[in-house]
């Protein structure tokens, strides 16, 4: 019951503040007693801070003002993507407080070496935190690749970077910072909906990089399936017949809407070590026509795809994310041509398509507030002071 409260309080300073002792009994319905207890233990884990007393204008004593601590507990993200690495730290308030990116190309490279060099990125940013006054209180890794619902760390497969069977602990150098793995497309989702103003309480989320991926939200909750394998919709055919897959079928969407597959397409196959995705937007901008017949090829099997998903799963809305966000502006109107004309069972309105306002930032804000986010359901987490 303790452990319900000191969310229910910490819940309503995050909301609401700044709000004195007095305010958050009145929200929360438990006694000025009680409250003044639970928040000196909040304070004493670091979660919270207290203000000098100011007049409030109202009798009794002056109140102090109560706020989420911009020190102290921290989440810290790090990404692997196929050609890059990335860290960030994220504080109490949800503000990332430390970025960092570096360009790598990780396909085909041992999964030891490349996880040696994210291990050195995250204690650098690790270090850039503390100096600002941050405690890192947990470690999450985004990877494109398959992450079972078990414990221990094991990355089952991530084809894009040729990794089958991979533990984090068998690599990482030190036991205890050893983050824990989960999908990119997953985190990516979770990263919009906790930030959306009103997001849908169910919804596929679709993102592309070198692959393509999905998550599904049902009633506010990831749906991972049974082993953890939902939302390969990058696999999912949209033409049976199709040129072959990595993952050993054929006709998979990642072969029309994957980055590769756009690029081949918009002939820009021989692009050299860079951004993609930005050359893709600029050579649109530009109005390049083999560009634009790429991305409304990519987006005319991102909607055939999408039409599964809807007519299976009865979404709120679908989001797209990562790269498919920066490019939403070519790739929405064939998308949402094919929901108009496939989706025939049910009502389906435009709108509800949208691109992620976060981008292709998404995933790693989402490694970082899933400890954020986890602290806020249960406070005890942190060390008590």
């Amino acid at each position: 019951m303790r452990r319900q409260n000191l969310a229910v309080v910490l819940g309503a300073v995050a909301a609401h503040s700044p709000l004195s002792r007095a305010d958050v009994a009145g929200r929360v319905g438990l006694t000025r007693a009680a409250v003044s207890s639970l928040v000196d233990e909040l304070i004493g884990r670091g979660a919270v801070t207290e203000a000098a007393a100011t007049a409030s204008g109202r009798p009794g004593r002056p109140g102090r003002a109560l706020a989420l601590s911009g020190q102290g507990p921290a989440g810290l993200g790090l990404e692997i993507g196929v050609g890059h690495l990335g860290a960030c730290v994220v504080d109490l308030r949800g503000e990332p407080r430390v970025w960092r990116r570096e360009e790598r190309a990780n396909a085909g490279r041992p999964a030891g070496e490349v996880l040696a060099e994210v291990a050195a990125l995250a204690a650098a940013a690790e270090a850039e935190a503390a100096a600002l006054g941050l405690r890192v209180d947990g470690r999450i890794l985004a990877v494109p690749g398959v992450v079972p619902n078990e414990p221990g760390g094991l990355v089952e497969r991530a084809p894009n970077l040729g990794w089958r069977g991979v533990r984090l602990a068998d690599h990482w150098p030190d036991a205890d910072t050893v983050p824990e793995p989960e999908n990119e497309a997953n985190l990516g989702a979770l990263a919009d909906y906790w930030n959306a103003g009103q997001p849908a309480e169910t919804f596929v989320h679709v993102s592309a990089g070198t692959g393509v991926g999905a998550a599904l939200v049902i009633d506010g909750r990831l749906f991972r399936g049974a082993r953890g394998f939902a939302g390969e919709l990058g696999h999912l055919p949209v033409h049976p017949d199709g040129p072959g897959c990595a993952c050993g079928a054929r006709g998979c969407l990642e072969q029309y809407a994957g980055e590769a597959a756009v690029l081949r397409e918009a002939g820009l196959a021989q692009y050299g070590p860079g951004d993609a995705v930005a050359l893709l937007a600029e050579r649109a901008l530009a109005g390049h026509p083999p560009t634009l017949a790429a991305l409304e090829r990519a987006g005319s099997a991102l909607g055939l795809a999408l039409t599964s998903a809807v007519d299976l799963i009865d979404p709120d809305g679908l989001v797209l994310g990562g790269a498919y966000a920066d490019l939403a502006d070519w790739l929405l109107p064939a998308v949402r041509a094919e929901l108009a004309a496939r989706v025939t069972l049910r009502p389906w309105a435009p709108e509800a398509l949208r691109p992620s306002a976060l981008g292709r930032r998404g995933p790693l804000l989402g490694a970082a507030l899933t400890t954020v986010r986890r602290i806020m359901a249960d406070p005890t987490l942190l060390p008590a002071g």
